[in-house]
């Protein structure tokens, strides 16, 4: 056999002992072969990546010819004293009509007047990178900064059965439940293992805190700024166990009337598309039997394996192309001259809408049972050992809002499907907005085309970008939340759309009976 790629070593072995310092006989030398991967552009997929980032080039410049046409861009290029209040005035543009002037100064300058020590709090927040439940430094560093600021507000540490989870309530001194709204500010702050803040949950971290504290500091100013209640979340958990959908199950979002948070991005985007997430482990049981001797008398499990990572694969030619499955096959056995018992795999699957999930899902299993039936074993599919994610829905009232803001600190987020679809991931903040109306609005914080989940996007994620771009999500999220509470035509909306949209999903039992 001659391969140019391949390169020939002869293992020669030397007399061993083993535990008991007994002789172990020489074995006969191996011979072993390497073949060395494809270039790695190639293997990143480089022409892929390359394609994305031209079609998202092209979505951009449509945005900007349509933006154009109605109004002119606002100045972007600003230092960030001059859009944080460090230098010349505060950097915000508030000339509505809405009679809330005054008060969205108020929220300006409290985050201005804090950005010093919530510039420290996102600092120390990415040098102390904590994963899935274990985020007792991020949780407790929030949660004294609120204390802090205002030891008289109530405040639940931890909440929700969850140790890393906690909840402060802000209410007017006039609120009413009966005839007042309530609205949810939410922090994450779990890491990626072996990565860090590869996905920025510092920065939301100190956005969502940024945003309470601004809106207490505005009540504490003038009692009238507003009627109504904001909480305060802590949601641990997001990377691995749709932490948001344990606190929904024990009512973190009952008697909520919205909720909104923000997600760092190589763009600023007033959203994009999230994907409802599934996973899915089946094992199959075979017999065993002598693979030489006596492979009739067994019934391979690793057989009904391979078939069903074949069928998933050709599954995909039936799906729309922002769904996925990805599946490994976690257990194939114990040795190669045994028929194997016992196979198993790991799947995940993901679908842009709920209803397309579900389906996606009596697909799947309908392939694992198949190939059981193929191979003469039995299966046992379990779904959902983590908590699913759903899809996001957006809020389009609210999202508004938020462009609004956005454009009053000299951003401009682009619109909804100006990044492809290809490139969506999955966010537990779907659970929470199948309950109740949300947003979850996407803001640059890395150099365009920089992935999530990666070394390069941690890097950015205690830069000066992140820094400005903290500092305007949390301007950004208080005006929302202010907004919502104080204009009753924009609640309205907000619902109107919310129950267009398809109103309050049953999540928790969505795929009963499936």
């Amino acid at each position: 056999m001659t391969d140019a790629n391949a390169q020939g070593t002869a293992a020669h072995t030397q007399p061993t002992s083993d535990e008991s310092g007994r002789t172990v006989p020489n074995r006969p030398a191996a011979t072993t072969r390497r073949y060395e991967a494809p270039d790695a552009d190639c293997v990143r997929g480089s022409e892929y990546s390359e394609i994305l980032a031209l079609e998202t080039e092209q979505r951009k410049r449509a945005a900007e010819h349509r933006r154009k046409r109605g109004h002119a861009r606002p100045e972007q290029e600003r230092s960030h004293g001059e859009r944080h209040g460090h230098g010349k005035g505060h950097g915000h543009r508030l000339d509505d009509d809405s009679g809330l002037a005054h008060i969205r100064r108020d929220l300006a300058e409290s985050v201005a007047t804090r950005a010093d020590s919530l510039t420290e709090i996102l600092m120390a927040i990415h040098a102390h990178p904590e994963t899935a439940y274990e985020e007792y430094f991020a949780s407790r560093t929030l949660v004294d900064a609120v204390r802090e600021a205002y030891p008289n507000l109530r405040i639940e540490y931890p909440a929700f059965g969850l140790d890393t989870a906690f909840k402060v309530e802000l209410t007017s001194a006039d609120y009413d439940p009966a005839t007042h709204r309530t609205i949810a500010i939410l922090s994450e702050y779990d890491a990626l293992p072996g990565i860090g803040h590869g996905c920025g949950h510092n920065v939301i971290a100190v956005s969502g805190l940024g945003a309470f504290l601004a809106l207490a500091d505005a009540l504490a100013t003038g009692p009238e700024a507003f009627s109504g209640r904001v909480l305060y979340y802590g949601t641990p958990a997001e990377e691995s166990d749709a932490g948001k959908e344990l606190m929904a199950r024990a009512g973190a979002f009952e008697q909520v009337d919205a909720a909104i948070m923000v997600h760092p991005y190589f763009m600023d985007v007033a959203d994009q598309a999230w994907l409802g997430r599934r996973e899915c482990r089946v094992t199959y049981t075979g017999v065993s039997a002598h693979a030489s001797s006596h492979p009739f008398m067994g019934r391979n499990a690793l057989d009904a394996a391979n078939l069903a990572y074949q069928g998933l694969g050709l599954l995909r030619q039936q799906i729309p192309g922002s769904d996925r499955i990805h599946a490994i096959i976690d257990h194939g056995g114990d040795a190669p001259n045994l028929i194997p018992a016992s196979a198993s795999l790991h799947i995940n699957i993901r679908s842009k809408y709920a209803p397309t999930l579900r389906a996606l899902s009596r697909r799947v299993e309908e392939v694992l049972r198949g190939a059981a039936l193929m191979a003469g074993v039995s299966a046992e599919v379990t779904w959902d050992s983590s908590p699913m994610t759903m899809p996001v829905r957006t809020n389009r009232p609210l999202l508004k809002r938020w462009v609004s803001a956005q454009r009053s600190v000299g951003r401009h987020p682009y619109p909804p499907g100006t990044v492809s679809d290809t490139l969506a991931a999955s966010t537990d903040f779907g659970n929470v907005s199948l309950r109740v109306p949300g947003i979850h609005p996407l803001i640059q914080i890395a150099p365009e085309g920089t992935g999530m989940h990666t070394v390069e996007f941690a890097h950015c994620a205690d830069t000066p970008a992140a820094v400005d771009a903290a500092l305007d999500a949390a301007f950004g999220l208080a005006s929302v939340a202010l907004d919502f509470l104080v204009d009753d035509e924009l609640a309205d909306a907000v619902r109107a759309d919310f129950e267009a949209s398809g109103g309050a999903v049953d999540v928790e039992g969505y795929f009963s009976g499936m």
